[in-house]
């Protein structure tokens, strides 16, 4: 693993420590957003008659306008300090390379770009502030890596996947001197960075003196998730929680490894560069539908939440993009501030859950983490509301020809 990540990521990809300190060099970045604001949605709450008490964790005030800082900050100080210069990565809606784009400014580090073409073409604000923040954006597949140029060869006008991009940047990042890679999602470090929102969140909702019996969070590769729900999660297995909180972890249609896909080992990246992870997958062969939540579009989801689901822990669901930007609109209606398409997601379920209280009299206090907001993303608002947003359900034919394609790895 050390041909693509710096030595203190990878101990913390293994260690079996519970808890690792935060340097301060990283709680002084994180100051210039953190903590992240939570609110009670009381005006939907009233919109959708419900008793429920509905929560949510905002993390767009971060300047690229997500969650992602919370990951790229650590990742961008760990390399620094152990003298790596440049660092590449992948991005699917823009809202990652933009993070570690604006960490490495921070920390006076190069930082290159692979963005999923679709993306690339669709969200060029994105694009924008990338070179910003310092860094440069290729659309990927390019012709920047050799299996850039040979998936081009084969479709010149593919859309490309985060998969794709993924070992575009791992191709960059190994040919390369005093580069490492580095990824916003998935792997066991980057969760544990994003459960800064989940520490957060349990101190203040006992501000309000609350407790969330549901927890709802969008997944693509699993960060955003684990983030608001594993610490919660770790109280409950303590038997420090309140109340015995239920987890709902809400897919796309068009890329639904939890709910349609295989428990197995599989590659995290279309090349076959990564270690073989233990997840649920569609196969590294997958190329997902032109949705516009770009960040839900990866093939597989990260070992430790599909562990948890394959346990029993967490519930997933999927949806597609009509649906979520459907509730994004009633969201909006409500509350005002714009939701990412990623988002709109977990806010299909939220409602929906408000609404079973509505129905039963049952007062549930309900809670979501808004993972950033959708003002980037007006092209997928623009097409909702013309009419001319396509649900994008993946046909089981096609699952099962891209799972059957990574049987062979297995066992």
């Amino acid at each position: 693993m050390e041909a693509f990540f710096c030595k203190e990521l990878i101990r913390q990809e293994v260690t079996s420590e519970r808890f690792i300190p935060i340097p301060e060099e990283v709680r002084e970045a994180y100051r210039i957003y953190r903590p992240s604001p939570m609110f009670r949605a009381i005006r939907l709450e009233r919109l959708l008659k419900t008793p429920a008490k509905i929560y949510y964790k905002y993390e767009g005030v971060s300047p690229p306008g997500s969650h992602k800082p919370n990951t790229a900050i650590p990742q961008a100080f760990y390399n620094q300090k152990e003298g790596i210069q440049r660092l590449t990565t992948e991005t699917g809606a823009g809202q990652w390379g933009s993070s570690l784009a604006f960490a490495g400014m921070i920390f006076d580090l190069k930082v290159t770009v692979y963005m999923v073409k679709v993306s690339y073409d669709n969200k060029p604000y994105r694009k924008v502030m990338m070179g910003v923040y310092g860094a440069e954006v290729f659309p990927s597949p390019s012709n920047k890596t050799q299996i850039g140029k040979k998936i081009l060869e084969d479709d010149p006008e593919s859309p490309g996947s985060l998969g794709i991009a993924i070992s575009e940047a791992i191709e960059d990042c190994v040919n390369s001197k005093n580069t490492k890679y580095s990824l916003g999602s998935v792997l066991n470090h980057v969760l544990h960075h994003q459960t800064i929102t989940g520490q957060e969140a349990i101190e203040q909702i006992k501000m309000a003196e609350d407790y969330p019996d549901i927890i709802i969070g969008c997944v693509g590769g699993g960060s955003n998730f684990a983030g608001i729900a594993n610490p919660f999660y770790y109280e409950k297995i303590r038997g420090k929680a309140v109340k015995e909180t239920h987890f709902i972890a809400v897919e796309s249609t068009a890329a639904p490894s939890f709910t349609e896909g295989e428990y197995t080992y599989d590659f995290g990246d279309t090349g076959c560069m990564t270690p073989l992870l233990k997840m649920y997958t569609l196969g590294h062969g997958f190329i997902p539908d032109p949705i516009h939540a770009g960040g839900l579009r990866y093939h597989g989801k990260a070992p430790i939440t599909s562990l948890m689901v394959k346990n029993g822990d967490i519930e997933p669901r999927a949806h597609h993009q009509v649906d979520a930007m459907q509730a994004a609109m009633t969201f909006i209606q409500a509350e005002g501030l714009i939701p990412a398409p990623e988002s709109a997601h977990g806010l299909k379920a939220v409602i929906d859950e408000a609404l079973k209280c509505k129905k039963t009299g049952e007062s549930k206090t309900i809670l979501t983490l808004l993972s950033g907001h959708g003002y980037f993303d007006m092209k997928a608002y623009e097409s909702f509301l013309g009419g001319k947003l396509e649900p994008y359900i993946m046909a089981k034919d096609k699952i099962e020809s891209t799972v059957n394609e990574i049987r062979h790895l297995n066992p």
